[in-house]
């Protein structure tokens, strides 16, 4: 039976007047913190001078009701073991009630100190050992990982490039599916294209997942972080049946800025899938979570509707600024254009470079750290992941580096 998708529920935004405007060009020098994006440049990339645009957290300030938030906890001096009360899940059903118009039991949500942790839970729970799991490159690199870590077999559906955005390939997946593939893994938005899978895109894709008694755990991390005239559609919502034969990951930590924290959730419908997966969490000892976390993900929740309006106005406008500098400047350069996250996918193959080549010609010629598109995968050649949620003039300064190499490329030839 299908479910009806809800229409977004927010309610109407403040006025003017109630609103407090956030500064998302103020730049915060975030070295000298033990970040992984600054501090950790000279291993990742052989150099400290480097502008570093690739690790997808953002370069903002963590919003200020999340910090108050921590702080008013961290006044009573005794850290020990908590646990998470009524505030935690009541906080994660209104919001995807509000944002999403998903409604959800309590009984569903269970902790996971990640959403990789609880896709790899989630892999090592359903299924067993040389048993298949499907993945659809070029996607997120960890999902490799969590499959063949775990000692599964990986079978590759590849997404199908048409025109600039990336589809399902339906018949290629139905082709290669049989009764030893147990489990798909979804990237809701899409990591690194920025997709928003549409209602019959979903619909198609669970068609088979349904026919072939496919587990779906759906990576949603991104869901929150949509562009103007897009809607997010969980997994969950497509369908009872859907619902009761899956797992949505979701977390707090990429929309505000809240990745340290080590906190996300994932919901799962099922109470027969859900007590395996909790049982292995409780073995490995990983259920707890932390103090800060449980305090910035309530705080997020409750307060932070107005503050990612804000946000996501700033980082579109980070993108209509990307996309004309590459249309005036490098059109050689295509740009897929991202319906969601702060991350946009770009395209440098008509420059003939091979992945290596090109990774080391922008760190070492544009002093420019990107991620490589070879990690992401099949179809993952050719291609870099740049990160958006920074200050205007920080991006400003990376595509000029960009555009500098390349037009010293260019005259050299």
């Amino acid at each position: 039976m299908r479910l009806q998708v809800k229409m977004n529920s927010c309610a109407s935004p403040p006025s003017s007047d109630q609103m407090k405007k956030y500064n998302f060009d103020e730049i915060v020098d975030r070295t000298g913190t033990d970040c992984i994006k600054y501090d950790a440049l000279p291993q990742i990339f052989g150099s400290a001078d480097v502008l570093p645009l690739w690790v997808a957290d953002t370069d903002f300030r963590t919003p200020d009701f999340i910090m108050e938030a921590i702080r008013k906890r961290m006044e009573h001096e005794i850290l020990g073991y908590t646990f998470r009360g009524d505030a935690f899940y009541d906080s994660i059903m209104k919001w995807l009630r509000n944002r999403h118009g998903w409604d959800i039991e309590r009984e569903w949500i269970i902790f996971s100190p990640g959403v990789v942790s609880a896709l790899t839970a989630a892999v090592q729970s359903l299924t067993v050992r040389g048993e298949k799991v499907v993945v659809q490159p070029p996607v997120y690199f960890p999902f490799y990982e969590t499959v063949r870590g775990s000692g599964r077999r990986m079978v590759e559906n590849p997404l199908r490039l048409s025109g600039n955005r990336y589809s399902f390939d339906i018949e290629d997946l139905e082709s290669k599916l049989d009764p030893g593939t147990r489990m798909l893994l979804l990237c809701n938005p899409h990591n690194p294209g920025g997709m928003v899978w549409k209602q019959h895109e979903l619909e198609a894709l669970e068609t088979i997942c349904l026919k072939h008694s496919l587990i779906v755990v759906s990576d949603e991390i991104h869901s929150d972080l949509l562009f103007s005239g897009n809607r997010h559609i969980p997994w969950g919502m497509l369908s009872a049946e859907s619902r009761m034969n899956s797992i949505v990951c979701m977390a707090p930590s990429k929309t505000f800025n809240v990745a340290g924290l080590a906190t996300s959730f994932a919901i799962i419908p099922n109470p027969e899938m859900r007590k395996k997966i909790e049982k292995l969490m409780g073995t490995l000892h990983i259920q707890t979570g932390n103090i800060a976390g449980k305090v910035a993900l309530e705080a997020a929740y409750t307060s932070g509707e107005d503050w990612l309006r804000q946000l996501m106005e700033y980082v579109e406008g980070n993108y209509r600024y990307l996309e004309e500098f590459f249309d005036t400047h490098l059109p050689k350069v295509k740009v897929m254009r991202p319906e969601a996250t702060y991350l946009v996918w770009l395209n440098f193959r008509e420059y003939g470079m091979k992945d290596k080549q090109l990774t080391r010609f922008l760190v070492e010629k544009g002093r420019v750290g990107l991620n490589n598109g070879a990690r992401f995968g099949t179809g993952g050649d050719g291609m870099q992941r740049i990160n958006i949620g920074c200050p205007r003039s920080v991006l400003a300064e990376g595509l000029n580096r960009i555009k500098a190499a390349f037009d010293r490329y260019e005259n050299s030839r």
